[in-house]
């Protein structure tokens, strides 16, 4: 869902606290994040950094700040880094509906799509409200062990129902809105939202879904029959899992390979549409169908 241009305008003229989050492998000096908090500053707001960035950056006590704190008081964070930066940073601050935008520090780049050569002139843009917010859906999973809930997790990309040791497979039956869909016997599903459809989903053989299809992708891992195919549902859908008990005892599921939740044999899944939304800010040029040209290498136009 986008918002209209008087949305655009009122959230950019809350801007006055802006958060610096996010932290590359390979950026070892942080240069970035320097030039990036001392240009801020000069343009008037009021930065916080991530707590370990600013204090290798040797900033004052009150640049400093933790995830919660900036999605408490920022109304933009800025992530330096790759897609990982911006997966692992925004399953916290989308609890407190804090917009996003991206400077690409990494590989892909598909949720951050701004270009470190152009950072300033683009978040000058941005700031001056030249963008339109982009609002995709995320996944919970609720883990119930006897009827009590033991483990709670989201995801942007996907959840991954998988043994928690490889080449094994595992036999479950998966229901859709309490409805018997399908059992399986293969090395886990993936359940993938469409941000999440060109990631993990998309190398298992999943479809590529455009971001605003209200729709879930579940893509089995390693079938054992060739009869098994990617299934799109309705977003809205709620999808229970449940396992043989003769399953070997070690399950996960991971939420965007990031955070692990256990679960044993004799535990039932159940994966919906957070309460939550991500957030994203792009400029008016952006167009997803150039994104997916660009990562994945598409023709260009023959005539």
């Amino acid at each position: 869902m986008d918002m209209s241009q008087d949305s655009v305008k009122s959230l950019q003229s809350t801007f006055k606290t802006v958060g610096v989050v996010g932290r590359p492998r390979n950026d070892s000096t942080l240069q970035m994040h320097k030039n990036i908090f001392h240009w801020l500053c000069e343009q008037g707001y009021q930065v916080l950094v991530e707590n370990e960035i600013g204090k290798a950056l040797n900033l004052s006590e009150n640049h400093l700040a933790s995830l919660d704190q900036i999605g408490q008081h920022a109304q933009l964070a800025i992530v330096i880094g790759g897609d990982g930066n911006m997966l692992s940073h925004a399953r916290i601050l989308c609890k407190y509906n804090t917009p996003l935008i991206g400077i690409n520090r990494g590989n892909l780049g598909f949720l951050t799509d701004i270009d470190p050569k152009n950072a300033y002139a683009q978040l000058e843009a941005c700031l001056n409200g030249e963008f339109f917010v982009e609002e995709r859906f995320l996944l919970e999973a609720v883990v119930k062990r006897h009827g009590e809930t033991v483990a709670r997790g989201n995801a942007i990309n996907e959840l991954v129902i998988h043994p928690a040791k490889i080449a094994h497979m595992i036999d479950f039956h998966v229901y859709i809105d309490d409805k018997f869909a399908f059992s399986q016997r293969s090395d886990g599903l993936i359940v993938a939202t469409p941000t999440g459809s060109t990631a993990y989903s998309l190398s298992a053989g999943g479809p590529i879904l455009t971001p605003q299809l209200n729709a879930i992708a579940l893509v089995p891992m390693f079938p054992h029959t060739l009869s098994s195919r990617p299934l799109v549902v309705d977003g809205n859908s709620k999808i229970s899992v449940n396992f043989a008990e003769y399953n070997i005892p070690q399950l996960e599921i991971s939420c965007d390979s990031q955070l692990a939740l256990d679960i044993c044999c004799n535990d039932v899944v159940h994966i919906q549409k957070s309460p939550y939304k991500l957030r994203l800010l792009h400029l008016h040029n952006y167009n997803y169908y150039n994104v997916l040209s660009s990562k994945l290498g598409w023709l260009k136009k023959l005539f």
